[in-house]
């Protein structure tokens, strides 16, 4: 009898952690490493000793209508941990004219909220946000300013702070393509599955402890510490794993889902074209709490801060697109930012609070069209090796919902590959 066969995940961010499951869940047996001496990758929570209180690395908004994502959390058991409104509402702030409204697209897919003024974006006309529609016919080489007048109100008011979140990248740069891609899965599939969610405790809390206590209920292995330096080739096959001259030889029905950064992977397999330029985020934290009553989050325009988030100890700020910041001293940006946040949040003119400030240089590739060409697909020319991440061909941005589908994508792949081979082989 031959050996079980086992696929060596390498990667525990959510999208090594979606196909760990995804094949534990299908019988196969999994040994997940991870160089990290944590899982989560870029997406999770931990103590922050400065504020005395855990905080989220990052401030990650999910939608309803992010299907991997929900599959994921059904799968772990988590969606419950999830909190938002009970209909789609995007509170805004404009700092310049001090203005506030309510983006509440209707439930159904026909978009009567446009011609309801209470609901649109302030200042604008029905006709103002259908003209996005346009961008499902931009080339592949149109930024979202090249497509979208970013003289209008309604540019820098929903489409230019919309953009910069969902792409991490500049207007003037960012694939309107990929906005467009963007925004047919939400606002194009009604406003059911635009319905914010965000984490009710934090990110790990909902997203990577309850995977790995569901990936030990199936058996798989997990290795922490575990960094991955080399894999030996030979033929069309992935031979070995080299983790600091520690070899793991591959049965030959054994294979591999590569799911780390994209250096890391360029790194890794021999003549890899991988995204090579990136974008930077922001994230600024202040302890202290806010009315129990506020929203969860809020969207400025005309500041420093883009999104502030109610979380469970903190205010939490992300600035997306971020490199112009990456030099300007911490205490700097939180004496900018905190008038700001206490603006979003009616707070007064209170004293700054304890804070932390975050700066990530490579959070995620840049979001344009000559980067997008150099995303490659899941499979690769070695016939046990997939590739999962969310600087992958996954169709989105760098995102949660992107992460879990590449996931999921390769762990499909690497269940089919040896049935594929023996047939060619008979």
């Amino acid at each position: 009898m031959s050996p079980p066969r086992r696929v060596h995940v390498v990667g525990a961010g959510l999208a090594g952690l979606a196909a760990a499951l995804r094949l534990c869940e299908a019988g196969t047996a999994v040994t997940l490493h991870e160089a990290a001496p944590q899982a989560g990758g870029r997406c999770r929570s931990y103590l922050d000793a400065e504020l005395g209180c855990r905080i989220d690395n990052g401030n990650h908004l999910l939608i309803a209508g992010n299907s991997a994502a929900m599959a994921y959390l059904d799968v772990i058991g988590a969606r419950a941990t999830l909190i938002g409104p009970d209909e789609p509402a995007y509170p805004f702030l404009d700092l310049a004219s001090d203005e506030r409204w309510l983006v509440r697209p209707n439930l159904g897919r026909l978009p009567w909220w446009l011609f309801a003024a209470g609901r649109r974006v302030k200042g604008t006309s029905a006709i103002d946000h259908l003209r996005a529609v346009g961008l499902g016919w931009a080339g592949p080489e149109r930024s979202v300013s090249d497509f979208l007048d970013p003289r209008t109100m309604i540019f820098r008011r929903l489409w230019q702070p919309l953009a910069v979140a969902a792409l991490n990248t500049e207007v003037e740069t960012g694939s309107a393509a990929l906005l467009s891609r963007v925004l047919r899965e939400s606002f194009g599939r009604g406003g059911a599955a635009c319905r914010p969610l965000v984490p009710r405790d934090g990110l790990s809390e909902s997203l990577v402890e309850p995977a790995l206590a569901r990936l030990a209920e199936r058996g798989a292995e997990l290795r922490l510490g575990s960094r991955l330096r080399a894999i030996d080739f030979v033929g069309d096959r992935a031979a070995a794993l080299d983790f600091d001259g520690k070899k793991i030889a591959l049965a030959p029905d054994d294979a591999i889902v590569l799911a780390v950064t994209a250096p890391v992977a360029a790194r890794l397999v021999p003549g890899l074209v991988a995204p090579d330029e990136f974008r930077a985020i922001l994230n600024a934290h202040y302890r202290i709490d806010a009315p129990p009553a506020a929203p969860l989050f809020v969207g400025l325009i005309g500041g420093t801060a883009e999104w502030v988030f109610r979380k469970r100890d903190v205010l939490s700020v992300t600035v997306s697109a971020a490199d112009r910041l990456m030099d300007v001293p911490a205490e700097e940006l939180a004496v900018r930012i905190w008038p700001e946040v206490c603006r979003a949040f009616a707070l007064g003119e209170k004293a700054l609070p304890r804070w932390q400030v975050v700066k990530e240089k490579r959070a995620t590739f840049a979001a344009t069209p000559a980067q997008l060409r150099r995303r490659p697909g899941t499979a690769t020319r070695w016939v046990n090796l997939a590739l999962a991440g969310d600087w992958t061909a996954t169709g989105l941005p760098a995102t949660i919902e992107g992460a879990i589908r590449s996931g999921f994508a390769a762990a499909a792949h690497v269940a089919r590959e040896p049935h594929a081979r023996r047939a060619k082989s008979a």
